[in-house]
């Protein structure tokens, strides 16, 4: 199939792609007859290890020094969220576990994560960004795309923003970042990751072959290691390769994945930035912890995936979600890691019935042969809370209503006074394990790039 231009927009609707290129031609040549220019500007702007980077700022002892921010080492709680470049250098990278990440740099210095800060700095951040444009798209807090094409006859080309940003945030907030700029999403995102730290670089129809293409394709957004694996099989190195590769053999062997990437290796992205204050839908929740002290029996699990079910569950009714999967995660001391998920009866966000099909999960699935470290809960296949659902003969509404009444007004006492004000006397068997206040952090997964492309 020949394929000389996707529209990546329609093409991650799964639709017919002769379709799309049919959409795509009849599009531009609409364009060309209105007189439009088409071409447009994209910065991606990344801020240089963000986290490690405010803390230095509040921290000026540890100039010169490696720094790493992640959870308590004493506590052996979470991993490495960022390291500055002197910590870098000596090894130390991101999602190490702390006790690793002392290892390879024994001078290492652990600071403790302040996301309230991070947060304050990236709402800077956007103020800034929101002086050039009005369609900014976070990527995370320390990244996003700014379509500044509009911003031209006010502020100058793509470069000249790129560079006054870059001037303005490390003369008003004291850290630095790195930008890209392309026409579209993908090249710009590459572009900020080129060259670190506190560069600009640009990558365009002219010179996008001879940089981009050289460039090995796990650079490329969404090529992970599972897919790395699969084309470094085919002897597809490079994205320049992947971009020359038949997309239909690429389709066969990684599924519609396989022509995403192939399009976006070829630069044929015209997904918008969206507006400021875009915020993408939850795909699902979860929690996870590293704990006090490993568990060793399941009266140990038990007490965990309580503390974690109750904090997935009040976030899924604070968000007013049911739903329909929960998932679990379990490492053990021996790092051995593994995940399961099961499919409920019912769409449901009664702490209860997500404790219950955790506990299952984990029974069918765990016989310890190490004991465990860390342990997870994530909640999937999200719909609205108030979805219709059909009523099972065979399960009691009446106690299940009782349930939903009693976990709200749960919600209500902790959020008035406290998490440790109410809890489950069950829990209180184990002094260390309870004390965990699983509310205190929540993982709330966005939809990613794809979602309403």
């Amino acid at each position: 199939m020949v394929l000389k231009s996707i529209k990546i927009t329609y093409l991650l609707l799964y639709k017919d792609l002769k379709a799309i290129y049919n959409t795509y031609i009849e599009k531009n040549t609409r364009s060309k007859k209105r007189g439009e220019n088409v071409e447009r500007v994209v910065l991606h702007s990344d801020a240089n290890c963000f986290y490690a980077s405010v803390e230095m700022l509040y921290h000026p002892e540890y100039a010169g020094k490696p720094l790493a921010v992640g959870g308590d080492p004493e506590a052996r709680h979470g991993i490495v969220l960022t390291a500055n470049y002197i910590a870098k250098r000596s090894g130390v990278k991101t999602g190490m576990a702390l006790w690793q990440a002392k290892q390879v740099c024994p001078e290492l210095i652990f600071v403790s994560p302040r996301m309230d800060l991070y947060l304050k700095f990236s709402s800077m951040l956007r103020e800034i960004y929101s002086e050039y444009t009005n369609q900014i798209e976070p990527y995370g807090c320390d990244e996003a795309w700014l379509d500044v094409t509009e911003s031209f006859s006010l502020k100058g080309n793509g470069k000249m923003i790129a560079e006054e940003i870059s001037r303005r945030v490390k003369k008003e907030l004291g850290i630095t970042v790195s930008v890209g700029i392309s026409w579209n999403k993908i090249f710009a995102k590459l572009g900020s990751d080129y060259k670190k730290p506190d560069a600009i670089t640009e990558f365009n129809k002219a010179n996008y072959q001879d940089l981009i293409w050289k460039l090995p394709v796990s650079d490329l957004l969404y090529v992970g290691r599972s897919t790395n694996r699969t084309l470094q099989k085919y002897g597809i190195r490079t994205i320049g390769e992947l971009a020359r590769t038949d997309p239909s053999f690429l389709e066969r062997q990684l599924g519609k994945m396989g022509l995403v990437i192939y399009s976006f290796a070829n630069g044929w992205d015209d997904s918008p930035v969206s507006a400021e204050g875009y915020q993408a839908p939850i795909k699902s929740i979860g929690n996870s912890t590293t704990t006090p002290r490993d568990l060793e029996n399941d009266q140990d699990v038990q007490i965990i995936l309580m503390a974690l079910a109750e904090s997935v569950a009040a976030r899924l009714r604070k968000h007013g979600f049911k739903c329909n999967v929960v998932s679990i995660s379990i490492r053990d001391n021996g790092l051995f890691h593994f995940s399961r998920q099961r499919k409920l009866q019912e769409p449901t966000d009664i702490t209860d019935e997500i404790m219950s099909a955790a506990y299952q999960l984990f029974r069918e699935n765990y016989h310890w042969p190490c004991p465990i470290r860390s342990l997870g809960i994530r909640a999937d296949d999200l719909v609205m809370g108030q979805v219709t659902v059909q009523l099972d003969l065979f399960m009691n509404e009446q106690r299940r209503e009782k349930q939903e009444k009693l976990d709200r007004a749960v919600d209500d006492i902790r959020r008035r006074f406290g998490y440790h004000s109410v809890q489950r006397a069950f829990m209180y068997q184990d002094k260390i394990l309870s004390s965990l206040d699983a509310q205190g952090s929540h993982t709330v997964h966005p939809v990613g790039y794809f979602n309403g492309r």
